[in-house]
Parts: structure tokens; sequence; C-alpha cells
């Protein structure tokens, strides 16, 4: 499958196709809050009831597939359950100046949505709709407060190779040992 990685300390995305191989990577606008989780039942709350601590980009790996918003515009749904999609940029408020803010050279004012992630127009139309097109496809969006271990239960790389090494290091003796019996 396709997939995505969000990265929300750079504020970017980076796409790649179903072979591992990057197809394109471009600034994303997110979440006006910083943190890894959405609040119970964000989801079904109209918007204006949203605080601004809460407009998080929650971060966790999502199945993701192609659908439409209500006004009939093409999005990437990334979580149902907290209502987070990956769409072209939106004007927004005059004075959240979204699409000079996703063309500035600092990440620190990528911070402005309700969780949503918002991307160039031209990176949603010729990168993500045409690798979701007819197929679901994974996004990843790391974490920014919580460890990796914590969001995607991974392990620890270095306490794992040491493991491995050790029991490397063993397996030789133990099978001189057997081939001499």
């Amino acid at each position: 499958m396709p997939f995505m990685i969000v990265d929300k300390v750079h504020a970017k995305v980076l796409m790649f196709n179903a072979d591992g191989r990057l197809q394109g990577a471009t600034p994303a606008l997110l979440g006006l809050a910083r943190g890894d989780d959405s609040v119970p039942g964000i989801g079904e709350r109209m918007m204006s009831t949203i605080r601004p601590e809460e407009r998080t980009t929650p971060a966790g790996r999502f199945v993701a597939s192609l659908d439409r918003d209500i006004h009939g515009q093409e999005m990437l749904w990334v979580d149902y359950e907290t209502a987070i999609s990956l769409h072209r940029v939106v004007k927004g408020k005059p004075s959240e100046q979204r699409a000079q803010r996703l063309s500035s050279v600092t990440t620190d004012d990528n911070r402005v949505s309700y969780g949503c992630i918002n991307v160039p127009v031209n990176f949603y139309d010729k990168v993500v709709s045409p690798a979701f097109t007819g197929t679901n496809g994974v996004v990843y969006v790391l974490p920014e407060t919580r460890s990796a271990r914590e969001v995607f239960g991974s392990y620890d790389i270095r306490g794992d190779a040491l493991q491995v090494a050790r029991q490397q290091a063993a397996t030789p003796t133990d099978l001189s040992a057997a081939i001499r019996n």
C-alpha cells in the first residue's frame, strides 16, 4: 500500500508509493495545539465548540482512504473517529493566512488548523490523490510529545540490537559444540 509520514515537529508530509519510493515531500499545516492525542468525542463536536488547546493533530498509524467532504471536495480521511483528514489548503479566516504559512521558511507558523493536515493544492492533486486513488494506504503521524514506542509500540533499537548481537556471538560456540558432538 502507499504510505505517508506526517512529521509534526518539522511540519512536513512525505509520500511514498507501495514500493517504498519517495513520491514527494511538502510543508504542511497542522493542529494549532501541540500534542499527540485527541480529546475524546472531538469528532462529534461542532468546530465552534472546539477550544484552541483541543485543536491537535493526533499521532498514530491510520489506514486512510479518499472520500468527499460535505462540499463535494475530495480529501483523504486519516482518522474518521476524530474527524481528521488531509486535504488541500483551505482559505480559512483571512487572518490565518494559510497559504502564506505554507510557503514560509519557518515551521513556527504552521500551527493553525483544527487538527486536519493541510497541504498545497498542487501536492494534493499531483501526489496524494493519485497515490490513494482506488486503494487504501497508511498514514503515520509521528509524535511530538510522546515517544514513538508509546505511540506505535515500537521497540528500543539499541536494546534489541545489543540482544541480537549477544545471541549471534553465542551462536558460533553453540554450533561448534553441536558439530563436534
